[in-house]
């Protein structure tokens, strides 16, 4: 069963804490739909709804997990930019605090992702296509084998052209042209 965050059980969590349990549950949840770690998506979580910046002991308090385990999820978070590392200290203990913008949120978590598939992806297109063309090319390929190699490079080929979609819908992501220049909610209110 996974941890709830707050202490679970506890029954001197405040009302607040009792009512925000199931929100970083939730957050948990969708963070995990998305490759990242249960754990790691509460204290997100937990750090989401904090006020102020965060010390991995305070957080070892909250989560109670051990610091070894809350400093490899916070480096994670860093690494996603869904928490950063703040310059000031307190007490000689390093800040950090979770990014609070959804949109923001969002738009950085999804460029590093995808922009890794891409990368990865064309890497290995790149070294695998001209070896195709080399194996169709050759005199002394089978026919056989060679129209197989035509059809995989008919494959990769589809599969360039959505990896240059994919890096323009990357790029329009990062520079935010996807939500129309801006991102939404600068100064507007929501209703839920």
């Amino acid at each position: 069963m996974k941890q709830a965050a707050f202490g679970g059980d506890n029954p001197h969590r405040s009302p607040r804490e009792q009512l925000l349990g199931p929100m970083i549950d939730a957050i948990a949840q969708t963070m995990d739909l998305y490759g990242a770690n249960y754990s790691f998506g509460q204290l997100y979580g937990v750090m989401f709804f904090e006020d102020k910046p965060m010390t991995l002991e305070e957080m070892k308090q909250v989560m109670n997990m051990s610091k070894s385990n809350m400093s490899y999820g916070v480096r994670s978070l860093i690494a996603s930019r869904m928490v950063t590392k703040l310059p000031e200290k307190r007490e000689r203990k390093e800040l950090y605090a979770a990014e609070t913008d959804f949109f923001e949120a969002f738009r950085n978590f999804f460029t590093l992702k995808l922009q890794r598939e891409i990368d990865v992806m064309q890497e290995a297109m790149g070294a695998a296509v001209p070896e195709l063309r080399a194996l169709i090319d050759a005199a002394d390929t089978p026919e056989e084998e060679r129209q197989a190699c035509l059809r995989d490079l008919e494959k990769l080929e589809h599969a360039a052209e959505y990896y240059a979609w994919l890096q323009r819908f990357v790029s329009g992501l990062a520079e935010g042209e996807i939500f129309g220049g801006e991102l939404p909610g600068g100064g507007a209110e929501y209703k839920l």
